[in-house]
């Protein structure tokens, strides 16, 4: 294994830990509004300014969440699903606002973790060619191609 394999193996692994650790949160937040219907609701109400979300509306909400934070995880269509996760995640710790302003009121210190968790999503995104622990990478060598951002190229 040449010094370029070695850096190419811990960039993969760095990624993947990424991915997986992002999935988490969105997994736990995906099983909020899964098993937990209403409490999910009232985070829309009180962060998001969307009254009225009933528990049925949740639960679909959920149930495309899952779809996306499956995809995610896998690295499935790399540059849409990283790219949805990024936003909804931007979306999320924007709403959170006024949490940063007053930062030392309970539980508001803990909003502070968006930020970090921002700063990996944007990553996975800007580096998500180079994310070759995935189902895409897969996909494309298992059909002698290499995935790249349009279109995969054949492998040489």
């Amino acid at each position: 294994m040449n010094d370029q394999d070695k850096i190419d193996g811990r960039i993969a692994f760095s990624l993947l830990t990424l991915r997986i650790g992002v999935a988490i949160v969105f997994m736990m937040w995906t099983l909020d509004k899964l098993l937990n219907p209403e409490h999910a609701a009232g985070i829309f109400e009180r962060y998001y300014l969307t009254p009225g979300l009933g528990a049925s509306l949740m639960i679909g909400v959920g149930i495309v969440q899952m779809v996306l934070v499956l995809s995610f995880l896998s690295g499935f269509f790399r540059t849409w699903t990283y790219g949805l996760i990024t936003i909804l995640h931007t979306v999320s710790t924007i709403s959170c606002y006024k949490q940063y302003m007053n930062p030392w009121e309970k539980p508001n210190l803990l909003f502070f973790a968006a930020f970090p968790m921002l700063a990996a999503c944007i990553s996975l995104w800007l580096l998500r060619e180079l994310d070759t622990w995935t189902v895409d990478s897969w996909w494309g060598s298992k059909k002698g191609m290499v995935a790249t951002e349009n279109e995969p190229q054949p492998i040489n």
